[in-house]
C-alpha cells in the first residue's frame, strides 16, 4: 500500500504519484531493441536541447517549481529526470544497465519525469511518500549519501530508500529481481487521463521485456 503524506498535499495540492507493481518478471542484459531505442531517443533529445534550452522546457521548469514549493534548493538538488536530460546535454549517454534500469531510464527521459524502479523484496511494509527530516537518509545508487531534509522521500517501515532526486543502494533493482515496484512522479499539471495513459504504456512495454504480471494504480 502506498499513500501520500497530507504535509505534501498542502504544498502541492494536485500532487500524484503512479505505481506499477510487478509479479515473476525476469530482468537481464537488455534487449537490442532496447538499447537501440534507448541510445536513439537520446540523440533525438540531444539535438532538441541544441534548440531550446533545457531550463526552458515546461517539464523541468515545473518540477523546479515543485521543489522549491516543498522546501528543496532546486538549483543544488534536481530531479533525476532533469540529472538525465543534462548529460544527455553533455553528450555523456546514458549506457545499457541492464532491462529493468533500461526501461525506466527510457521512460524518465521520454516523458521527462523523476520515475523510481525498487526490489519488493527489499522492502517492508507499507510505502509512505512525504517530506523528509533531517533523520532521513541513505547511501543512494551513486554510492553517496543524501539527506532528504525538506525533500520528498519515500519511506518503508525501515525508513527511506527512494526519492524523486536518487535512489537507495538497499532497494535498487538488479538482474536477480523477480517483484519489483515502480513509482512514476507525474507533474501537478497532468490530468488523470494523461497518467493512466502513461501508466498503461508503461507497463505494457515493461511486461513485453520481463514477461511476469503487472498491476498499475494512481495514486493521489
Amino acid at each position: 500500500m502506498l499513500t501520500i503524506c497530507d504535509s505534501i498535499k498542502q504544498h502541492i495540492p494536485h500532487f500524484k504519484i503512479g505505481v506499477l507493481t510487478y509479479e515473476h518478471i525476469v530482468a537481464g542484459p537488455s534487449p537490442s531493441m532496447l538499447k537501440g531505442k534507448l541510445r536513439q531517443f537520446q540523440e533525438l533529445l540531444y539535438f532538441d536541447m541544441e534548440q531550446t534550452p533545457l531550463a526552458e522546457w515546461p517539464e523541468v521548469k515545473e518540477w523546479r517549481s515543485v521543489f522549491k514549493q516543498i522546501g528543496t534548493d532546486a538549483s543544488r538538488y534536481r530531479p533525476s529526470s532533469e540529472s538525465l536530460l543534462r548529460r544527455v546535454q553533455k553528450q555523456t549517454f546514458i549506457p545499457s544497465i541492464h532491462s529493468a534500469a533500461d526501461v525506466n531510464n527510457f521512460f524518465s527521459l521520454y516523458y521527462k519525469l523523476p520515475i523510481g524502479i525498487y526490489d519488493r523484496d527489499h522492502l517492508i511494509g507499507d510505502i509512505v511518500i512525504t517530506i523528509g527530516t533531517q533523520a532521513d537518509e541513505y547511501i543512494g545508487i551513486n554510492d553517496r549519501t543524501t539527506n532528504f531534509e525538506r525533500k520528498l522521500v519515500s519511506k518503508d517501515a525501515k525508513g527511506a530508500f527512494g526519492s524523486p532526486i536518487v535512489d537507495s543502494k538497499r532497494t535498487m533493482v538488479t538482474e536477480q529481481t523477480t517483484h519489483a515496484i515502480q513509482i512514476v512522479y507525474f507533474l501537478p499539471s497532468f490530468t488523470e487521463t494523461q497518467c493512466e495513459q502513461m501508466l498503461q504504456a508503461m507497463k505494457e512495454m515493461f511486461i513485453q521485456i520481463h514477461g511476469g504480471t503487472a498491476h498499475t494504480q494512481l495514486v493521489k
